[in-house]
């Protein structure tokens, strides 16, 4: 039958339904329709004249089953979502035109039926996928192990670097020099020959207490930190400055030692900020996330229930602030009274480890909320060279910033020459960057801006290779104006003892 002829048979079935009629069949000369109401649609069955029509109602009765067991409604919806289903379960009922001897359980049974290989295959996959988790697990553990080793190999290492002489340790001489080996045997040392296996790699130099800069206030190990590990030998304009190693990114800075010492009391509170910022190459602002947190340590035993009050702040404002508390903490109401204290007036903070208490962050984005601003300005010469003017200005006095270190990318192959500089800097050969560093910021020490000025020789007029420019630093305060105003026990009322640290770091700040 071509689908033409189904289409022209289908089209004319709803013109043949006698109105107000209690048959279930229609009869042409050619073929005989047989069909069942199901809510507002018909289930139909197109056979010829010569049929059985008492098996052709029992087939119909059949499709209806199907239909109401697969199908939740008679609606169109429903019916047209499980199309293939009922497809498949009516293509088990009716074979080439011809009833197959099968009832709804059978049917149901042959559409549930499992593949034996899909079986296996699955058994296959599940047993692989678990083989695999454990060559992982024993990799890992391969892994720690070995890394346990290097730890230990490089702590005995480290030992003989400062017992070189002590007679525990002996030497191997290489080719390069001499490095220390550990020697692990009571008798007497064994003379050694000359080895042609490669030199052994010496450890890690942690280097913590060499000084960086001819004001010796930032230490090598910051820097590494702070740079990223990648090492190489700077070219200082300093004399007598001895080649230690630097780095050429400071996407990352821990907090420098040189922060002020707080002395903690049995209360100590601490609140965290930390910020990411995006500046244009005109120092307008791309993006600015802020994100806080407050944290409460009592060493004090005898300490009871206790609740803090948070200042108001001056310029910020509580509405561009999202507040998120402990859920042992009462809700926190940024406009109110600004109190935290946990739920239950009579319980108490947990004594020896720090608790977070909030949690806040910077929903809104506005220029008022930058701590520092940044201003690069390369200006190309006629004699091919560049000119750039660097400018920093802090935008919150209520902030104090250490550490501040603005890393600037050079053309490949240059060398600038630094005309002026607020601060130190110095020449970092590897991926060749200029680094410029301060020591303090604060509007206490009215030193809130600083500017250096440089000339790099064959730059051309391409300004886009000093950017992106990168800094760092840590602050004492927060952006937020978040502080502590007291802290009060809950029942009396009266003001508690307490120390407070408030830190600001950046966990990524650029230019361009």
């Amino acid at each position: 039958m071509p689908r033409s002829r189904v289409e022209s048979l289908l089209t004319s079935f709803p013109k043949l339904i006698p109105p107000n009629s209690q048959h279930t069949s229609v009869e042409t000369p050619d073929v005989r329709y047989v069909y069942q109401p199901l809510e507002e649609l018909y289930i139909l069955l197109i056979t010829n004249k010569a049929s059985n029509i008492l098996q052709d109602i029992d087939t119909l009765h059949l499709f209806a089953r199907i239909v109401s067991d697969l199908c939740r409604s008679a609606e169109e919806k429903e019916i047209t979502s499980k199309q293939f289903e009922l497809m498949g379960a009516f293509d088990e009922v009716v074979c080439l035109g011809y009833r197959e001897p099968i009832n709804l359980t059978q049917v149901k049974s042959v559409l549930e039926m499992e593949s034996h290989e899909e079986k296996i295959q699955e058994i296959i996959a599940r047993n692989k996928e678990a083989e695999a988790k454990e060559e992982l697990k024993r990799r890992a553990k391969q892994m720690e192990i070995q890394k346990r080793e290097m730890q230990r190999r490089a702590a005995h290492g480290g030992g003989g670097m400062e017992y070189g002489n002590s007679g525990g340790f002996g030497t191997v001489a290489n080719s390069g020099g001499y490095s220390s080996v550990p020697r692990f045997d009571t008798a007497s040392p064994v003379p050694r020959t000359e080895s042609p296996q490669p030199k052994a790699k010496a450890p890690a130099f942690k280097g913590t207490g060499m000084k960086l800069g001819a004001t010796k206030k930032v230490k090598q190990a910051e820097v590494l930190d702070a740079l990223g590990g990648e090492l190489a030998t700077p070219d200082r304009s300093r004399a007598g400055t001895p080649a230690i190693p630097a780095a050429a990114s400071i996407q990352r800075i821990s907090t420098p030692s040189n922060l002020p010492s707080v002395t903690r009391e049995g209360i100590h509170i601490q609140v965290n900020e930390q910020i990411s910022v995006a500046l244009d190459r005109d120092g307008s602002l791309k993006s600015l996330d802020l994100k806080g947190d407050l944290q409460v340590e009592i060493q004090d035993k005898s300490a009871g229930p206790i609740r803090i009050k948070l200042v108001e702040p001056a310029s910020a404002s509580p509405g561009d602030l999202q507040y998120k508390q402990n859920p042992k903490v009462a809700k926190f109401d940024a406009t109110g009274d600004r109190l935290i204290a946990l739920k239950n007036a009579s319980e108490t903070f947990p004594v020896g480890r720090s608790l977070e208490l909030l949690r806040w962050r910077l929903t809104k984005k506005d220029e008022s909320y930058l701590p520092l601003s940044i201003n690069c300005w390369p200006t190309p010469t006629d004699d091919g060279s560049c000119e750039v003017n660097i400018e920093y200005e802090l935008e919150n006095d209520k902030l104090t910033l250490y550490d501040l270190k603005i890393l600037v990318p050079l053309p490949s192959g240059s060398i600038p020459k630094v005309a002026s500089a607020t601060g130190d800097w110095e020449h970092v050969p590897s991926g060749n960057h200029l680094l410029w560093s301060t020591s303090i910021v604060s509007s206490d020490e009215d030193n809130t801006s600083g500017s250096l000025e440089f000339k790099v020789p064959g730059a051309g007029d391409d300004v886009s290779v000093f950017f992106p420019v990168k800094v760092a630093f840590a602050a004492v305060g927060t952006v937020s104006e978040t502080a502590v105003a007291l802290v009060e026990e809950t029942s009396s009322g009266s003001a508690v003892e307490y120390s407070t640290e408030t830190v600001l770091k950046v966990e990524e700040f650029t230019v361009g």
